[in-house]
């Protein structure tokens, strides 16, 4: 007969702690350990959080003047890279979210024109711009991948993001 009376506290007990575990949980960071590349090795997600997946956002036209298709239409990597980058903070800021919430980015590259290989190192010249700046020292886990086109022939970059909204 205890048994079955405390059942019901125990029950209460139990969900009011789990609860409270809950609203006090974060995003936790992991860095990648004795590196300043400027990427995180893991996130975790509290279970009371939300998350928010982008669709692959592609560069803007730089080059208004520039040829229907031309590689100088859209720029390099470095300015496709800091375009869609600034698409994406847009994209965010609508949400009521910031480049602060991204926790995973997922990057195609597409080797420029006469290139044998992805510019990784323009990427990262436009990624630099938006990710572990003292403005915004937040960054994500990360996948780099070259493709061998986007739907465009004129897109060098493509990234799609997965942001927080934490339940606070």
């Amino acid at each position: 007969m205890i048994r079955k009376s405390l059942a019901p506290f125990v029950t209460a007990l139990t969900l009011s702690a789990s609860g409270a575990l809950a609203q006090g949980s974060e995003v936790v960071r992991h860095p990648l350990p004795d590196s300043d590349f400027p990427i995180l090795q893991a996130v975790e997600v509290p279970a009371d959080a939300t998350l928010v997946y982008l669709s692959g956002t592609v560069p803007e036209v730089a080059d208004e003047t520039a040829s229907e298709g031309s590689p100088e239409r859209f720029g390099d990597t470095a300015t496709q890279t800091a375009s869609v980058l600034a698409s994406i903070e847009q994209k965010l800021a609508a949400l009521d979210l910031t480049m602060g919430d991204v926790i995973k980015m997922q990057v195609y590259l597409v080797a420029p024109e006469g290139s044998a290989g992805m510019d990784f190192k323009g990427f990262m010249e436009g990624y630099t711009q938006y990710f572990g700046t003292e403005e915004q020292p937040e960054l994500p886990t990360r996948s780099v991948f070259a493709v061998a086109g986007l739907a465009n022939p004129a897109w060098l970059v493509e990234i799609e993001v997965v942001a927080v909204r934490s339940a606070s």
